[in-house]
């Protein structure tokens, strides 16, 4: 995957806008601010799920919860009704944000289309690059928040989201999902929600 000058200009300015994030979290022994380390793990699991991926596919990876602590959750109602607004407010706003910078650095109009498009999630299932964005968004919610997430909700609450989440995924997104180094218990828990 060759990095331009450009790409990783606008690498390093998202990851200055997301290194403002207030809220932290300790991985390995070193304490990140939460965006960061996310915007991190997205660029890390793409390389690995998509090697060839457009300049625009690793741009978005990379600031798809560009300052998301900016629109928290807490600001719209606490139901379903609130916290779909609260999606849909949060995809215009990062695409915003990382429109903004994608000028700065220089991009062009049609690539900066191209990132937004992504950041909106459009076209999910039928355009290549959408699907592997939400592949990519899957395998870092696995690999890395699946397991904290079931330790604090009920068994059915956790096989429900785990079988949304598998409804969104690609069959190749399936095949490497079933590879990730999970917990034994973890694991038993995928089995149950894909099996149902």
């Amino acid at each position: 995957m060759g990095t331009s000058a450009k790409l990783e200009r606008a690498f390093q300015l998202f990851d200055a806008a997301n290194q403002e994030d207030p809220n932290v979290e300790t991985f390995q022994g070193k304490t990140y601010p939460k965006e960061l380390l996310y915007a991190l793990r997205m660029t890390e699991q793409l390389n690995a799920f998509a090697p060839n991926a457009s300049e625009a596919l690793q741009l978005t990876a990379r600031c798809q919860h560009i300052c998301r602590w900016e629109i928290p959750r807490g600001s719209y109602e606490m139901n379903r009704e609130g916290y779909l607004r609260w999606r849909q407010e949060l995809k215009k706003f990062h695409a915003e944000k990382a429109a903004a910078i994608l000028e700065k650095v220089g991009y062009s109009e049609e690539l900066i289309a191209q990132v937004k498009f992504l950041l909106q999630k459009k076209q999910l299932k039928k355009n290549e690059e959408t699907q592997t964005l939400e592949d990519v968004i899957c395998l870092v919610f696995l690999a890395y928040y699946f397991e904290p997430f079931a330790a604090k909700h009920p068994e059915d609450k956790t096989i429900d989201i785990l079988q949304k989440t598998w409804r969104k995924m690609s069959d190749k997104g399936h095949e490497r999902a079933l590879k990730l180094p999970l917990s034994e218990d973890a694991k038993t828990l995928v089995s149950k929600a894909i099996s149902a």
